[in-house]
């Protein structure tokens, strides 16, 4: 399935990501270190394994958001997005269909995810530049997402939570809430999505 032309979706800008060739340096380092840690408590997770890609094309419900700057998970935040679906390209990319509220109307915003040279790690151009690592939560019906965004102002690193269905167990939800603290987030940052209004879903 082929991404559509994107006419009625929110623009994605990408002017502000763009880094001098030094940035660009530090940027990789400090990534590099940060997904090495990344996947190092994954390891240390044992609800949290790799990801069949194959087996992620679907529909998707977003739980949880989490990060540590809250006012991008906010009402009106870059990062207070909800996905909707999500499909394997053929050239191996995430096709993400997604909504997000913007001047209090839902509006479509569709991203296409471009794989990197390590497995289960893809990047974007969306509010800055963007590294997501995809992780099977406990079964394949649940996936984390850990992403690590870089923008003019400051770096910060989100957590979702998302299911195949609305809602998620509150035992699974409190799992999540102690993945995203060991992550340094607070739990003053973490939200529950299901119970206002994503938009396009139920």
């Amino acid at each position: 399935m082929e991404p559509p032309s994107g006419k009625d979706s929110l623009p994605v800008t990408i002017e502000e990501s763009v880094l001098s060739p030094a940035r660009m340096k530090l940027l990789l380092l400090c990534l590099g270190l940060i997904l090495v840690c990344a996947q190092q408590e994954e390891n240390n997770d044992v609800a949290l394994r790799n990801l069949d890609i194959s087996k992620i094309s679907g529909e998707w419900y977003t739980i949880i958001l989490a990060s540590d700057v809250k006012e991008k998970i906010e009402e009106n935040g870059s990062m207070r997005v909800f996905a909707d679906l999500i499909r394997v390209l053929d050239n191996s990319s995430l096709y993400f269909k997604l909504h997000a509220k913007v001047n209090g109307e839902c509006a479509e915003l569709s991203l296409v995810l471009d794989e990197t040279e390590e497995d289960g790690v893809y990047s974007v151009n969306y509010d800055g530049y963007n590294v997501f690592r995809l992780s099977e939560f406990g079964n394949p019906d649940y996936i984390i997402i850990y992403l690590v965004n870089f923008n003019k102002d400051r770096p910060f690193r989100t957590l979702k939570l998302h299911a195949r269905e609305p809602d998620v167990s509150p035992e699974l939800k409190n799992e999540f809430v102690e993945i995203a603290q060991k992550r340094g987030i607070v739990k003053e940052n973490i939200i529950d999505v299901t119970k206002i209004d994503r938009c396009s879903q139920p």
